[in-house]
């Protein structure tokens, strides 16, 4: 097994999610003799899918935006291993708790324009106005997202794009998110569903400042097609899985690594809590960036003091969202999608969200442990499009919640605010629909925590766009590389952020191997 510097391996990835199976699964292809290792018993982390009450749930949402606008999919060859999309149309139904009729998000601009000029005429000049200037900023989001960001690069992706869309993110990265919604929308119809998978997304309020480019969100549906694996989520990083071992690597599951070694200025390996020590010349970490550098990396070289020392002194931030699965006997029918005209079992994501200002005061509450009354939904039954994922005469019901936080009064084990949301939530559906929960269960952070390996129940995300990677001050972050020769990062943490992308699994590949050439 050993190379003919002594090593056990080219290369080790600690952690597979969706990121460390991508990334390791590149590196596997490209010859590097490559050992993934993980924690708990499966792959997939948070994009896993899992078996609840007879029915397969997704950990956290099923609904993919971003990840197939990378190449990855076509360059690993993951149709041929089973991965298959379904479409969903529209992709989200948008409601708020100060009433109305529901509006649909299409892939479609004029699909779209025509639900919002049905149920909110005055707000179709401004949606025009906003998709003028966000499209092109969204455009060049996703193309700068496919390759490791460095100036030359990013220079190059705006000659292609004729500077379209730069201004736009310079400028709203520089505001609240918020704010940029006011410019375009008058009424919470339009202006707080971006901003609740926008900001509330992310863990932020929507005044706080630098977070404007959370208002792409909307134009990110036209440019990008939302879709769901066949068979959950978890179909992702299963055939992840098997193109990383068709490329010849190796996966350790239930393997939890203690330390990160070095020798010199540069990684020697791993040491597994029990002792077992594996040697490589190059070492990724897809893994929470405290952990690596304040847990598991031992002996740094003097250059990496500074960084270690950097990374003591970030706070790690507590989880903020919990998620319900429930067996149901009837799809959830809401009468405010009913009363725009739409068809209600669809299938598609129902995104119920508080007043701009009342997310701002959920944030607030959170930090006192509290829950805001009427919080942010997100609800859909993937069952609808995928009747594999639930028993016969049964569905499945995805319920996530926002803001819910880590420090909750007297723990979430004996919480009534779980039970209360689904009361919420059948508020606006048919009569009878809370009576049809046969079976659910609450993922709250403590539990993310303990079953996920997520500090707190946080996963440090990136939130920042491409013009953030090149000025940032936690370089790592942005360039996949750290001061300890040959040690990497990659996940939700670093470029181009968290979701189900990958994009920063595959640039983190990319830099290994342009190092390593």
């Amino acid at each position: 097994m050993n190379d003919m510097n002594g090593n056990d391996y080219d290369a080790i990835v600690i952690g597979a999610g969706h990121n460390g199976l991508v990334c390791a699964a590149y590196l596997a292809k490209s010859g590097m003799r490559t050992l993934l290792v993980e924690a708990r018993h499966g792959v997939g982390g948070t994009a896993a899918s899992e078996t609840f009450a007879g029915a397969t749930v997704n950990i956290c949402n099923c609904d993919h935006v971003t990840f197939r606008t990378t190449p990855i999919m076509e360059e690993l060859g993951l149709a041929e291993l089973g991965l298959r999309y379904l479409e969903v149309e529209p992709s989200q139904f948008n409601l708020t708790w100060s009433g109305g009729p529901a509006w649909a998000s299409h892939h479609d601009i004029e699909q779209t324009i025509d639900s919002i000029a049905r149920s909110h005429p005055t707000e179709v000049d401004g949606y025009r106005r906003y998709l003028k200037t966000a499209l092109p900023a969204v455009r060049l989001v996703f193309d700068a997202a496919n390759e490791p960001p460095t100036v030359g690069g990013l220079t190059r992706k705006l000659v292609e794009h004729r500077g379209r869309g730069a201004a736009t993110l310079l400028r709203w990265s520089r505001r609240t998110a918020a704010d940029v919604m006011r410019d375009y929308f008058r009424t919470d119809a339009l202006q707080a569903p971006a901003l609740l998978v926008g900001p509330m997304v992310w863990g932020i309020s929507p005044e706080t400042p630098g977070s404007g480019l959370a208002g792409l969100t909307y134009a990110m549906r036209h440019v990008g097609r939302l879709g769901r694996p066949v068979g959950g989520s978890g179909q992702l990083p299963a055939t992840l899985q098997k193109a990383f071992e068709r490329a010849g690597g190796t996966l350790r599951t239930d393997t939890k690594v203690s330390a990160i070694t070095c020798e010199g200025p540069a990684v020697r390996g791993i040491t597994l809590d029990d002792g077992t020590e594996i040697t490589a010349s190059v070492v990724v970490s897809a893994c929470n960036p405290h952990d690596t550098f304040l847990h598991w990396l031992k002996n740094p070289p003097p250059q990496a003091h500074g960084l270690v020392e950097r990374w003591r002194n970030i706070p790690h931030a507590d989880g903020y969202e919990s998620k319900i699965d429930a067996v149901v006997t009837e799809v959830p029918r809401l009468r405010a999608i009913q009363e725009a005209g739409h068809d209600v079992d669809l299938g598609s994501t129902m995104c119920i969200a508080p007043s701009i200002g009342e997310m701002h005061r959920g944030y607030e509450l959170m930090q006192v442990g509290k829950v805001l009354a009427r919080p942010g939904l997100l609800a859909n039954v993937p069952s609808v499009t995928d009747p594999t994922l639930a028993p016969e005469g049964r569905h499945v019901l995805s319920l996530e919640t926002l803001f819910t936080p880590y420090a909750h009064p007297g723990g979430w084990a004996t919480s009534p605010e779980p039970s209360r949301w689904l009361d919420l939530f059948g508020q606006l559906a048919q009569p009878g629909f809370r009576e049809s929960v046969v079976e659910w269960r609450a993922m709250t952070p403590d539990r993310y925590e303990r079953e996920f390996h997520l500090p707190h129940g946080h996963a440090t995300s990136f939130a920042g766009g491409p013009l953030a990677a090149l000025h940032n001050a936690n370089p790592e972050l942005t360039k996949y590389e750290t001061d300890v020769r040959g040690l990497y990062l990659t996940g939700a943490a670093t470029v181009p952020g968290a979701g189900v992308w990958g994009a920063s699994g595959r640039n983190a590949a990319l830099t290994v191997l342009r190092r390593a050439g």
